[in-house]
């Protein structure tokens, strides 16, 4: 299947919104339990903060918030002349890692439970590696260490695992620093 990935628009926020709790509701309802993963959704992908980070990354060279249509999605769009409701698969969001700014730091990368294993994680992080490798040497990110699916998908897309430390999330989880050379 072909994707599209491109700069995220103002327009794609709730569908961004809606990606984020569909993928965190797969992976951590067991873990977390299905009210708190809402919480956590609301308050780490709020609306505002989205539109924020989204407009924020456009003018920056080193930030980027991507998102992933199939191209069937986005030719309809392109050829109705408007994006007011996109059909995204995915998306990702990088900036620069507090305390060192030659890494690339990943904040998420989300892609809907019913296309995983379709590509479209693959696309989003390519499409970073190559538009972030001039500014950083690496990209790291840090994963839940109850996220098997994240683990599973970042080891085998190269990241080592460097470090685990408390997640900050909930008292007693952890998570672990992946990287990757660029």
């Amino acid at each position: 299947m072909t994707r599209v990935v491109r700069q995220a628009t103002v327009d794609d926020i709730w569908t961004v919104h809606e990606i984020a709790r569909e993928s965190w509701h797969a992976v951590y309802d067991d873990v977390l339990g299905s009210e708190t993963v809402d919480d956590v959704v609301d308050d780490w992908y709020a609306i505002g903060d989205l539109e924020s980070a989204i407009s924020t990354t456009e003018s920056r060279d080193d930030a980027a918030f991507i998102v992933a249509e199939t191209a069937s999605n986005a030719a309809s769009a392109d050829e109705a002349g408007c994006r007011a409701a996109p059909e995204l698969d995915g998306f990702a969001h990088v900036v620069p890692w507090p305390e060192d700014t030659a890494v690339a730091f990943l904040a998420c990368l989300y892609v809907r439970p019913a296309v995983w294993d379709e590509g479209t994680g693959t696309a989003l992080l390519e499409t970073l590696e190559t538009s972030l490798a001039p500014g950083f040497d690496r990209v790291r990110l840090p994963i839940l260490t109850d996220n098997e699916i994240g683990i599973f998908f970042s080891e085998s897309r190269g990241f080592d695992r460097v470090e685990t430390r408390s997640s900050g999330l909930a008292a007693g989880l952890e998570e672990h620093v992946y990287e990757k050379e660029l």
